[in-house]
């Protein structure tokens, strides 16, 4: 990595832009993680049937909402969309790959207004958390091109796998108009198959980060 990329904002502690990005990336998926669960298990009664929003506040028109849980949940997701797009910008610093560190910043920025408007909150919510999963799951897709094999099969592989359960939701309900094959999940099993494949890729790609922090992430295999 050059020494123009090291001197940046923390580079000049001696950490390059790449080792950052990693940081903040294995910060933002286990704090997802954690968060998560820990809402889970505050929350009266929760089954992961229910959406995972239900964690923040259930929908109109009689929205519930439980404490600790939702203040829990939706600081989990305030802290994880504010470390990614913090990750963003020293991607995008760190490589000449422009696309993937955009849909990477809008990923960040979509998880952060999940944790702004809750479920009750409409029809914002919907609109943020539709814009988390989508550029997320392309983001995973998109970063197979900056990184080695075997690594970058397994990125294709997490965000088309999130991608897919994503698409096929609005393919049987707004499509085909009938149930969706994997109902017996429940909504919330169907919407953890497209988010947990997210949060598990931004452990796995912050480690990629981490590990090859002395090397020019921009010269990387595609």
């Amino acid at each position: 990595m050059s020494d123009s990329r090291q001197r940046g904002i923390l580079g000049r502690l001696g950490y390059p832009d790449s080792s950052i990005a990693g940081f903040s990336m294995v910060l933002s998926g286990f704090i997802a993680l954690m968060g998560i669960i820990t809402a889970e298990v505050l929350y009266p009664n929760y089954s992961t049937r229910q959406d995972i929003s239900d964690l923040g506040s259930t929908r109109p028109p009689n929205p519930v909402i439980h404490e600790p849980s939702a203040t829990i949940f939706n600081g989990t997701m305030l802290v994880t969309g504010a470390l990614v797009l913090v990750a963003a910008l020293f991607v995008y610093r760190a490589t000449n790959r422009r696309g993937f560190p955009v849909v990477l910043a809008i990923f960040g920025f979509g998880a952060f207004g999940v944790g702004v408007f809750p479920g009750n909150v409409t029809p914002w919510h919907g609109l943020f958390a539709l814009l988390t999963f989508f550029s997320g799951g392309l983001a995973v897709v998109l970063s197979s091109r900056v990184v080695s094999r075997p690594f970058s099969v397994l990125c294709g592989l997490f965000g088309g796998i999130s991608l897919l359960f994503l698409v096929s939701v609005f393919f049987y309900g707004l499509v085909i108009g009938g149930p969706h094959p994997l109902e017996s999940l429940g909504g919330g099993g169907i919407e953890r198959w497209v988010v947990y494949p997210l949060v598990l890729w931004t452990l796995a790609f912050g480690g990629y980060l981490l590990g090859t922090a002395d090397d020019d992430l921009s010269r990387s295999p595609r």
